[in-house]
C-alpha cells in the first residue's frame, strides 16, 4: 500500500484553464524537466496549436521539446518542419514514426537518471505508442484515430508516472483537445521572442502592437521581417 511522506516543492508546473471552470486552475503536471510537445503529421496537423503549447511551456518552466510524429503519413515532412521552425528557433525539433526507431531513439538523450519528462498533445498524436517505444514494452494502451474526421481517441484517461528501468521517469497525460491559458503574460515574450525583441524599439513601453504609433512590430510586419499570422496569433493568445 503507497504512503506519501513529502511533498515537493514545485519547480516547475504544467497548467491550463480548467474546461469545466475557466476560472479554477488544472494542473497538468509538475516538477518536470522537458516536456514533450507532440503533434501529428496526418490531416489534424496545425502549427498554432504548436504555438499554443509552446506558450504554456514556456511559463511552466520545463524546457520544451517539439515532437512531430507519423512521418510515415505525410508526404512533406520538410515543410512542416519549417512550419514550425518559422514559430520557433530555439526548440528542439524532432520527428518520429512508430515504424522507424531512428527518430524514437532520438528522444532517448532526454531520459536520464534523475529526469522527468511529461507528454502533452491531442488525442490521437501517437504519445502512447512513443511511450511504449520508450519502455520497451506496450504498457499504454493505443487506438486508432476515428476514419471519419481523422480525430483522436481518449486512449489516456488520467495522468500517470512512469518509472523506467533504462533510467528516468515518463509523465503520461490526457490528450487535450482544447488548450486554455492559464497565465501567459510572461510566457508570451518567451514563446514570441521575434515579436519581444522588436518590440524593445517601440515609442511607448506599454505597445500592444496594434493602432500605437512608432510601433517597431508593425513597421517590423511591413519590412516583412514578421508575418501578419505570427503578429495576429500572439494577440489571440
Amino acid at each position: 500500500q503507497a504512503k506519501i511522506c513529502a511533498i515537493l516543492p514545485r519547480r516547475s508546473c504544467f497548467s491550463r484553464k480548467s474546461s469545466s471552470n475557466p476560472t479554477k486552475r488544472q494542473i497538468v503536471a509538475a516538477n518536470v524537466d522537458t516536456v514533450f510537445l507532440v503533434s501529428g503529421l496526418d490531416r489534424n496537423f496545425s502549427p498554432r496549436r504548436v504555438e499554443r503549447y509552446l506558450v504554456a511551456a514556456a511559463e511552466s518552466g520545463a524546457e520544451p521539446v517539439i515532437v512531430l510524429n507519423k512521418t510515415d503519413l505525410c508526404d512533406a515532412v520538410g515543410d512542416a518542419v519549417k512550419a514550425i521552425q518559422v514559430i520557433t528557433e530555439s526548440v528542439p525539433i524532432h520527428t518520429t514514426s512508430s515504424s522507424e526507431p531512428d527518430g524514437l531513439n532520438q528522444l532517448e538523450v532526454y531520459l536520464r537518471h534523475g529526469r522527468t519528462v511529461a507528454f502533452l498533445g491531442s488525442s490521437g498524436v501517437g504519445k502512447s505508442t512513443i511511450i511504449n517505444f520508450l519502455l520497451g514494452s506496450n504498457r499504454q494502451e493505443t487506438q486508432s484515430v476515428r476514419q471519419r474526421d481523422q480525430r483522436g481517441r481518449h486512449t489516456t484517461a488520467h495522468r500517470e508516472l512512469l518509472v523506467r528501468s533504462k533510467g528516468g521517469v515518463i509523465i503520461d497525460t490526457p490528450g487535450m483537445r482544447e488548450l486554455q491559458l492559464w497565465d501567459s503574460d510572461r510566457a508570451l515574450e518567451s514563446a514570441f521572442d521575434d515579436i519581444d525583441v522588436f518590440s524593445q524599439a517601440c515609442r511607448f513601453r506599454d505597445c500592444q502592437h496594434q493602432t500605437e504609433p512608432g510601433c517597431a512590430v508593425r513597421q517590423a510586419v511591413s519590412d516583412g521581417q514578421l508575418t501578419t499570422d505570427r503578429l495576429s496569433h500572439y494577440h489571440q493568445l
